[in-house]
């Protein structure tokens, strides 16, 4: 996909796809993402890094829901990044994250069945666009960078006929306060990493 370029806030920037190259900037916008506590839950006693290179080897494959495939970046006119998204096709997740789970039984020493793995409760379903990982660097936050992103987002989600959705944790007021001035609309709450999060859902 070609790169589109945007205005926010007198903030010009360019919004492209991901390359494998681009693995360990994904790695670490996603544990930005997920916080420190839901990393450290990952991690057990195998620490923050063992974590980072999990998800750095799974953003640099082209068959996982972190995939730099499934990655849009934001740079600025000197190329530098300031932020990214994740998304996909929510009927893909089942499938997308299988190679989550298996690294995690490699090198987070977990020991967890195709069974279990099966019965893990998914945090996008069929019926929707997900959007997964939304982070912005913080030189580059309050500038509009979230928001161009998520409406490049929305175009992918309009481009498979449906709703993009995502999941907020309950205790992030200014991100769900972002969430719901631009469109989203809360539909109820969804399990992620043994917490409670809510459900957003942004029909175009």
């Amino acid at each position: 996909m070609h790169g589109i370029h945007t205005m926010e806030n007198s903030l010009i920037m360019e919004i492209g796809d991901c390359t494998p190259d681009d693995k360990e900037i994904i790695a670490k916008a996603i544990l930005t993402a997920i916080g420190d506590e839901i990393t450290e839950n990952l991690a057990g006693d195998k620490g923050y890094e063992a974590v980072l290179q999990l998800f750095s080897s799974l953003a640099g494959r082209d068959d996982t829901q972190y995939s730099y495939l499934n990655t849009r970046v934001a740079r600025s006119r000197e190329g530098k990044p300031m932020g990214l998204c994740i998304c996909y096709d929510g009927k893909d997740l089942k499938k997308l994250r299988k190679p989550f789970f298996k690294e995690a039984n490699s090198r987070l020493g977990w020991n967890l069945t195709d069974e279990e793995i099966d019965s893990i409760p998914g945090e996008t379903d069929d019926n929707e666009f997900y959007l997964d990982t939304l982070m912005t660097l913080p030189e580059y936050r309050g500038k509009g960078v979230a928001s161009a992103l998520i409406k490049d987002a929305l175009e992918k989600s309009r481009r498979a006929g449906k709703p993009l959705g995502l999941l907020c944790d309950k205790t992030n007021e200014k991100a769900r306060g972002l969430y719901e001035r631009i469109g989203f609309s809360i539909l109820g709450m969804r399990p992620f990493a043994g917490h409670d999060m809510y459900h957003l859902q942004l029909f175009s």
